[in-house]
């Protein structure tokens, strides 16, 4: 069975919101042709190369601060980055963004950080600004 690893940080009921809406879709057997194992990690947890080594793919999670990623993801990448060059390359990868006004610092740090990690984008990053709807967690 394949592991798909979700790296989150969410400390806001928007974020928690999204992240529940991300587990719930990634864990509904009709959004993959085959089974996946669906690990869901705080990013403060994420700090053990090994997750990542044992997942297939990732989905990362993280709210805009001050225009970047948070510091939790950021931290989860500073501790396993050096330890997964090369081991896990061109697995498939997306990730969330939610803000309030401007999400590009952010998105232009995941797309550093997982371009030098080599990973494999396989699905349209979600940005989401301001106020979350039903039809944004349904997204």
């Amino acid at each position: 069975m394949k592991q798909l690893l979700v790296i989150t940080h969410a400390p806001t009921p928007a974020t928690v919101a999204l992240r529940d809406a991300v587990l719930a879709g990634a864990s509904d057997p009709e959004f993959f042709a085959d089974e996946v194992d669906v690990h869901a990690v705080a990013a403060l947890e994420a700090t053990d190369p090994q997750l990542y080594l044992d997942a297939d793919g990732y989905l990362f999670g993280t709210p805009v601060n001050f225009g970047y990623i948070s510091g939790a993801l950021k931290h989860s990448f500073d501790s396993t980055y050096d330890d997964l060059l090369e081991e896990v390359a061109r697995r498939p990868f997306s990730y969330w963004v939610h803000g309030r006004s401007d999400a590009t610092g952010a998105r232009r740090a995941l797309d550093a950080i997982t371009t030098g990690l080599d990973l494999r984008l396989v699905a349209e990053p979600y940005e989401r600004l301001g106020e979350l709807s039903d039809v944004d967690l349904a997204e």
